[in-house]
């Protein structure tokens, strides 16, 4: 995927704020690239964007309008029909980090194809992808992996890439989720990815690059997870990281939606380094980034001393702290 700047947010008629959370997360990453949002009667979400319609969105320079907003079922409301087709008819393409596609509604789908507009389903993986071969490749590659899901693995991801590139490093994020494809603007949605070609498409997704080049691959779920290991591993393999980054939640006693509880951290750091050694003998853990926003001050800086104690690694909250030391550690 290819998604053009600058942005136009859609929102709706979303109920609250973290029903505009993928929104919210382009807007963190891509500020200078949104340029307003689109807001129906009653929508209980405001990004702090200006308020525009579609054609001032289009006057003023928007090349795509992201549908930024989520809803049980991730389905397409009717009522949001009218103004994507509007987006499409005022030379807008249109990105969606729905379930349902774009190119499934008949009347979005027909006046895209009618006018040679570009429809992005950022949660569907479109194309095909080889399998995974392992081959060595140029180039520098860091994936962040995690104890669970949810744990902030893009929100490290980006703030790593950034910090490289204000150190005048050459660094891209590789996006493998709708919401950091998104923020990218490029990028393979990995869980849509038949399984036989997750590592495939990783490895297209970060391939051969200058010897100084860093990809900062964003990680997805964890080996632990019994719902999502199957496609953390093809992460693992298809990345070939030279450098993972442990990701982790510290209030959590049992893993997202399942009964398992959260793994000893230093376990997960040995299994996730053992299974990248696969594709890359010479891996190592060089830090963990901690998500600690449910912790006061005083609790997340004794949490921070306490796991980097434990794990003997560099240990930060991207958000409270910084990912300085995470970089400074890379080999």
């Amino acid at each position: 995927m290819d998604i053009q700047s600058p942005y136009l947010m859609f929102l709706g008629d979303v109920h609250d704020q973290l029903a505009a959370k993928t929104a919210t997360g382009v807007v963190h990453w891509r500020r200078g690239d949104c340029i307003g949002q689109v807001r129906f009667e009653n929508c209980g979400a405001d990004l702090g964007l200006e308020d525009m319609d579609i054609a001032a969105g289009k006057a003023a320079g928007a090349r795509t309008l992201v549908i930024g907003a989520v809803n049980p079922g991730g389905v397409l409301p009717d009522h949001w029909v009218a103004a994507i087709v509007e987006a499409l008819e005022a030379g807008m393409d249109v990105a969606s980090g729905l379930h349902t596609r774009l190119t499934s509604n008949e009347t979005v789908a027909a006046t895209a194809k009618r006018l040679g507009r570009r429809l992005f389903d950022v949660r569907h993986a479109d194309g095909t992808f080889p399998t995974g071969k392992g081959t060595k490749r140029t180039g520098k590659r860091l994936l962040t992996v995690g104890t669970d899901c949810s744990v902030g693995k893009m929100y490290t991801s980006l703030a790593i890439a950034a910090e490289l590139r204000a150190r005048g490093v050459a660094a891209d994020f590789r996006a493998t989720g709708q919401t950091g494809i998104l923020i990218e603007g490029t990028g393979v949605s990995v869980d849509a990815v038949v399984s036989d070609f997750i590592s495939g498409a990783t490895e297209g997704l970060s391939p051969d690059n200058d010897p100084d080049h860093w990809d900062i691959v964003e990680g997805q779920g964890s080996l632990f997870h019994p719902s999502f290991a199957g496609v953390t591993i093809g992460l693992i393999h298809g990345s070939q990281p030279d450098a993972l980054v442990m990701c982790h939640e510290p209030t959590r006693k049992k893993m997202r939606n399942v009964e398992h509880p959260i793994p000893d951290i230093r376990k997960c750091i040995e299994a996730h380094v053992e299974a990248a050694r696969l594709t890359n003998p010479d891996v190592r853990c060089i830090g963990v980034a901690v998500n600690t926003s449910a912790l006061d001050d005083v609790g997340a800086t004794d949490c921070l001393k306490s796991i980097e104690q434990e794990t003997g690694l560099p240990t930060v909250d991207p958000v409270r702290t910084g990912v300085a030391r995470l970089v400074d550690a890379l080999p």
